[in-house]
């Protein structure tokens, strides 16, 4: 048994007994949208804090607890504020929350964030359904000992985003006539935003928005073989591709106009998800 597991473990068993149900879906909100979680039927909340060993965010706007509740039947969990590597956490405290979840029981994992667009043919407040990513900037989070607990080696990343779940994604956003990007999300390290040279750079590589997390998430989720989808809400374009400077402010801003249309969204395709 690896450290990791063992600190995992000694996470769950801090938790164990404060579960009020088996999750079906965890969901974690990026930035600016992490009130769909006051939105839901809540059963119960569990500020990370009070976990022993966890990591906690120190972003602003990232409240930093888990809200258990239902999207209407599906019992779900909701991460209410992610954390970044760009915080100072090594790689395996980052994903540890996501593996926290896995252990609680979560078959779905939706990934949610705040990015910026490095396509031309995207606006601010724009949705991207995530169909791949690029991740190549940031350490891997399956570097060292490997869990076997978890998932094997040598893990196979060719449908990181399950085709299943981005097919509801798809439908839904079509009958709730909410458009509806797709396009492969780049993590970089952050906490600045990207020069333009690094913009063009992204783009270049196939990129078609940027952001400083979501991507180490999803791999740790794949090598554990949960199944997982994401959107990002496209806040800003990136530097250079317009005469704004960049802020978190307008990030949160762009998050806040779009809330109504993210919470439909969100909402409607939990719902189908928690028929599979």
């Amino acid at each position: 048994m690896t450290k990791a597991y063992e600190r995992l473990l000694a996470c769950y068993q801090c938790v164990e007994d404060r579960l009020p149900f088996r999750p079906k879906v965890a969901l974690v909100l990026g930035s600016g949208l992490g009130d769909y979680a006051d939105s839901i039927r809540i059963e119960s909340v569990l500020d990370y804090h009070d976990i022993s060993g966890f990591p906690v965010s120190t972003v602003s706007g990232h409240k930093g607890r888990f809200v258990f509740g239902y999207v209407n039947d599906v019992p779900v969990v909701i991460m209410q504020g992610r954390v970044h590597y760009y915080e100072g956490y090594a790689m395996e405290d980052v994903v540890l929350p996501i593996r926290l979840m896995k252990m609680m029981g979560a078959e779905i994992l939706f990934l949610t964030n705040a990015a910026g667009g490095v396509n031309f043919d995207f606006h601010a407040g724009d949705f991207m359904m995530i169909t791949d990513q690029i991740s190549n900037f940031v350490p891997s989070p399956l570097i060292g000992p490997n869990i076997e607990e978890l998932g094997e080696r040598f893990c196979d990343m060719s449908q990181i985003y399950n085709r299943e779940l981005c097919q509801i994604i798809r439908e839904t956003a079509r009958e709730l006539s909410i458009p509806l990007q797709e396009g492969t999300y780049i993590q970089l390290t952050g906490p600045n935003f990207e020069s333009p040279k690094e913009v063009k750079m992204c783009r270049i590589l196939g990129a078609d928005a940027v952001g400083m997390s979501t991507a180490c998430e999803a791999i740790a989720a794949n090598h554990m073989g949960m199944k997982t989808c994401g959107i990002s809400c496209i806040s800003n374009l990136g530097c250079g591709m317009s005469d704004q400077p960049l802020s978190h402010e307008e990030v949160k801003e762009t998050a806040d106009k779009v809330a109504p249309l993210f919470k439909q969204l969100i909402t409607s395709a939990v719902t189908r998800m928690g028929n599979l």
